[in-house]
């Protein structure tokens, strides 16, 4: 009888050992997860590394460069102004000397440009800082508080702002004194907008200067001040606003492109752009346009 029960308590001892064995078994190392490992001269592994039940790591890097690289687009930052950025009528493709050259530079690059149009001029840093473009490229006036928030370019164009009213009252508003009797439309903070705050002369503003136009035009407001290069280009014999015309050249300015405090990408335009202006693409451009006598040479 005993003899009987040692043999069944080792019986049972060696079906326990067996069922533990299969459970705890480690797989080989074919078999086992491989969890991603972080290459730091590969620009895709730039952000979440890791898979399973591993530890997260986030890699960082603060070269807005790689940064745009590294998603494969390059947003814009612009509005609704001829001959800088516009649409053709009939057309959703955004053309114009800076929409061409931006193109151009995205290309250089090795990504896609995109254009997303700004609802309010005056945010246009705050657009920059959150990331929702990479660049503001809209024949943007370089002023003081336009340098304080961003990194820009070299400047490229010549420009100023200018007083457009109809031909018919323009003989009137020939002086800087003048302006105060009249009603004027201007893009918010623009620097049109700067210029008749400089001289305490109210305004009611727009969304953009297109806007402003149209509202000289359907005499909704009596002026406007908007940038010499759209003026050029938008009014006077042969275009959409045949009986408008300008009048006070307010200022002497020059454009610039905006990019991130601090962005790599600002030198990487700068280095472009001269090369793109030796090789004859940028006044080729330019004549597209009608805007080469504003660019600077370089």
């Amino acid at each position: 009888m005993k003899k009987l029960l040692s043999l069944a308590l080792a019986a049972a001892m060696c079906l326990s050992l067996a069922a533990c064995g299969n459970g705890g078994a480690t797989p080989p190392a074919s078999q086992s997860s491989q969890s991603s490992q972080f290459n730091p001269s590969n620009s895709s592994d730039i952000g979440v590394i890791g898979g399973g039940d591993t530890s997260t790591e986030i890699v960082t890097t603060d070269s807005d460069l790689a940064y745009v690289q590294n998603k494969g687009t390059l947003i814009v930052g612009m509005t609704d102004f001829a001959p800088m950025d516009y649409k053709a009528d009939g057309s959703d493709e955004w053309i114009g000397f800076d929409a061409d050259m931006a193109r151009a530079f995205a290309e250089s690059l090795g990504v896609q440009v995109e254009f997303l149009e700004l609802a309010d001029w005056d945010a246009k840093s705050m657009e920059l800082d959150t990331k929702a473009i990479d660049v503001v490229w809209n024949g943007m006036t370089l002023t003081d508080d336009v340098k304080t928030l961003m990194s820009t370019s070299e400047p490229y164009c010549l420009n100023g702002q200018v007083v457009v009213v109809n031909q018919d009252v323009a003989d009137q508003f020939q002086t800087v004194e003048s302006l105060s009797a009249l009603n004027f439309a201007v893009e918010n903070g623009s620097a049109g907008a700067k210029q008749l705050d400089a001289l305490n002369i109210s305004y009611t503003a727009m969304q953009n200067q297109a806007a402003a136009l149209m509202e000289v035009a359907s005499g909704a407001s009596d002026a406007a001040v908007i940038d010499r290069l759209m003026a050029g280009a938008m009014i006077g014999e042969g275009t959409s606003y045949p009986n408008l015309t300008y009048t006070v050249q307010l200022n002497d300015e020059e454009y610039g492109v905006g990019f991130r405090k601090g962005s790599d990408l600002t030198e990487a335009f700068n280095s472009w752009w001269k090369e793109a202006y030796d090789a004859g693409t940028v006044m080729e451009v330019a004549k597209t346009y009608g805007v080469q006598e504003s660019v600077i040479e370089k």
